[in-house]
């Protein structure tokens, strides 16, 4: 069973702030402990915000490694220009130098079929040039990820999501792969433009 962090838990919540403020907290907690606890325990003081300073550094190296804008907006109009063979084969070749064993499907809603750590995942994304994405290719890709047993769902857009198909994702934990999640995918990319 995979551990999954409640989303608007203390811990997730700093994990999507800047990384500042959880060294803030930290701060904070240990000046606090440190006016309150008697001078004999002082030295347990410094143990109250390691949670807080480790969050930190996670949240530091996350944004550290996140594209920058001028990336994504770079990766996004090389996708755009890219030929849908071109693209599966960036798509399938990141996938595996994540780790993942990739098969191609052909016909149906989903694309390529992952498998990493006997967890098997659907991943769609044919239609990644479309201006915009409704809920209909989204209830396809979950019918065909219950018809073949996945554990998830990963649906690929460059262009506008709709508010209901963000929401049908999000209730059907399908991850939804936006300009963003791509240069992350495909870092290397942006590089055929320059």
């Amino acid at each position: 069973m995979k551990f999954e962090m409640h989303k608007n838990s203390l811990f997730a919540v700093l994990l999507r702030s800047r990384w500042w403020v959880s060294f803030a907290v930290a701060i904070g907690l240990f000046a606090i402990a440190r006016l309150f606890i008697p001078e004999k325990y002082v030295f347990y003081a410094m143990f109250f915000p390691v949670p807080f300073v480790a969050i930190g550094c996670m949240a530091a190296w996350r944004q550290l490694q996140a594209p920058s804008a001028s990336r994504i907006a770079q990766t996004a109009k090389v996708i755009r220009g890219l030929s849908w063979g071109e693209f599966a084969d960036a798509i399938e070749l990141a996938y595996r130098n994540d780790g993942f064993t990739v098969n191609r499907l052909s016909g149906g809603d989903a694309d390529f079929e992952t498998v990493k750590g006997g967890r098997i995942g659907l991943v769609s994304c044919k239609r990644w040039k479309a201006a915009r994405t409704g809920v209909e290719p989204l209830r396809e890709l979950d019918a065909t990820r219950e018809k073949r047993s996945a554990h998830e769902c990963t649906y690929m857009a460059i262009g506008e999501v709709s508010v209901n198909a963000v929401a049908f994702a999000k209730q059907k934990n399908i991850h939804l792969f936006r300009e963003t999640e791509l240069a992350r995918l495909l870092p290397r990319i942006a590089r055929r433009a320059k």
